[in-house]
This record gives structure tokens, C-alpha cells and sequence, in this order.
């Protein structure tokens, strides 16, 4: 018997943990993402000029093709968030230096004041939830290994062949900090 809607041989029901954590994610990205849906609105923005606005402000000086390569997006779904994000002062587009024809993109003030409170509503979740896990979360998410744990699930979690790119951009974020 088939409960559910899922085609023959998938399970429908919790096989251990999996199926929570899964439900969970789909919880937790709602709520992660719904605080700065709520801020976009009132510049007419969504999650796609969030992505952009977020990559940007991260790494100055991104060029199109590696903010493509990052979003996994078409040209055209960009190229209209960006105008968006230009008209409105939020990015603003340098030549590059070497070769003429990059585009190198920055936030500007207004930009990186609007970043900076997006991120900070995520960041103030995120942390809560390293230093307070739910008392019937998974085994040992209190032990003062939160961050590493869910860094590590999170990582788990990207396509294996892209994960070195991954750490590498993220590296480039750490050393332009110093």
C-alpha cells in the first residue's frame, strides 16, 4: 500500500531522522529567508536581488561571469536585477583594470548599508541557533560544537565536486578581512 503521493518504492514515511531534517530545512529557510523578504519589499526587491546585493557586498570587485558561475543563473535573469540594483544606487560597476570588457561590481554606500542590515537579521538567527539549540534537537547540539556541526552539515550538503570552489571563494572573503 502507497500512502502518500510519492511513486512506488519511495518512502513516504520518517525513516530515522532523514525526513525530519529534511521538513526542518524547509522550515528553517522560510523563516531565514522571511525576515529579509520583508525588508526587500519595501525597495521592490526579492531574493534574487538579495543573492546579488549579499555575493557583492562579500567579495568587491566580482565580475559577471563569476557571480554567474556563483548564482547558477541565466545572463538575462542577472542582467535584470542588476539593473534594478544600479538604477537604485545600490551597485555600482567599475571597468576592469586589465581587460576593459570585465565588469567589476561593487555596492555602494546605500548597498552596503542595506547588505549589512540583511545580513545582520540572518547572522542574529544563525547565531541563536548555535548558542541555543532547541533542547530536543539532534544529540550533542549543545556540546559547544554548534558552529563546527552545522558548518560541517552544511558543507555535507553541496554537490561534492563543488565544494573546493566553494571553500576557495569563501577563503577569498576571509582574507580580504585581514
Amino acid at each position: 500500500m502507497n500512502a502518500g503521493c510519492a511513486p512506488e518504492g519511495v518512502p513516504t514515511a520518517d525513516n530515522g531522522i532523514t525526513n525530519d531534517l529534511v521538513e526542518l530545512l524547509f522550515f528553517a529557510y522560510r523563516d531565514f529567508v522571511g525576515d529579509p523578504d520583508r525588508m526587500l519589499a519595501e525597495y521592490g526587491f526579492g531574493r534574487a536581488h538579495h543573492r546579488v546585493l549579499h555575493f557583492v557586498y562579500h567579495y568587491p570587485g566580482l565580475t559577471i561571469a563569476e557571480l554567474l558561475d556563483i548564482l547558477r543563473i541565466t545572463k538575462q535573469s542577472l542582467n535584470r536585477v542588476l539593473k534594478d540594483l544600479i538604477e537604485q544606487g545600490h551597485i555600482v560597476q567599475k571597468t576592469g583594470r586589465s581587460d576593459r570588457r570585465q565588469r567589476l561590481l561593487y555596492c555602494s554606500e546605500t548597498g552596503a548599508t542595506l547588505t549589512a542590515e540583511l545580513t545582520r537579521v540572518q547572522v542574529r538567527r544563525v547565531a541563536r541557533a548555535i548558542a541555543d539549540p532547541v533542547a530536543d534537537g539532534p544529540k550533542g547540539a549543545g556540546d559547544g560544537h554548534g558552529f563546527a556541526a552545522a558548518q560541517g552539515f552544511l558543507m555535507a550538503m553541496i554537490e561534492p565536486e563543488e565544494r573546493a570552489a566553494v571553500r576557495s571563494l569563501m577563503a577569498r572573503r576571509a582574507r580580504s578581512r585581514r
